[in-house]
């Protein structure tokens, strides 16, 4: 695909011909890492599809990849509001760090769903390292037939307090359901980034 150049009103003469370039994964919304672009570095970018920048050190410009096979197709470019930061959005093809890190911050680039998250952190902890005084732990504990049992009962239970009006009741037997429903994907091997998956070849 072969990227149109985009009208920015970028003030080179400001940042002295270079700006910084944050690389945002455009999916999973992770920072990357941050390299610097000229202009001709951007106009590159967007005519080859595979992120360049302007090496300082070498003086040069250097496409990500050009020697590992690591490239970054692009996505999209936006520039901030001081018109001297661009944001780039874009694929990973492998780890973007030369250390063989997802990012330069030696982070693992996965989805992130805030607070869903950590939860999802905590529950498989409590698959992995049982803990006697867990009530998870003890769910995973009796088994398959259990887990699913409580995500049934927890279903029948946001179906009745959505007929009432009590939002809070409503919202806690939610919050109760999407819970019970994490530890049945954990007991049966997947996360919730696998649902996601599904649900973005459907909206495909």
């Amino acid at each position: 695909m072969v990227y149109r150049l985009l009208t920015m009103n970028i003030d080179w003469n400001k940042t002295e011909g270079l700006v910084p370039a944050i690389i945002q994964d455009a999916k999973t919304k992770n920072v990357l890492m941050l390299g610097y672009m000229n202009e001709e570095a951007l106009t590159q970018t967007q005519e080859s599809g595979k992120v360049t920048f302007y090496s300082r050190t070498k003086e040069r410009l250097w496409t990500k990849g050009e020697e590992s096979g690591n490239f970054l197709e692009l996505v999209d470019i936006k520039l901030d509001c001081d018109n001297d930061t661009l944001l780039v959005q874009a694929n990973p093809i492998g780890p973007t760090c030369h250390k063989g890190t997802d990012t330069c911050w030696a982070e693992e680039n996965k989805s992130n769903f805030s607070f869903l998250s950590k939860l999802e952190a905590v529950i498989k902890d409590r698959h992995d390292n049982p803990d006697e005084k867990s009530y998870t732990s003890s769910l995973f504990k009796k088994g398959i037939n259990k887990v699913a049992q409580k995500v049934g009962e927890e279903a029948v239970e946001v179906v009745i307090e959505a007929k009432d009006n009590s939002e809070e009741l409503f919202l806690n037997e939610s919050a109760d359901l999407l819970y019970h429903y994490m530890i049945l994907l954990r007991a049966k091997g997947y996360d919730l980034e696998d649902v996601v998956k599904v649900l973005e070849e459907r909206h495909k």
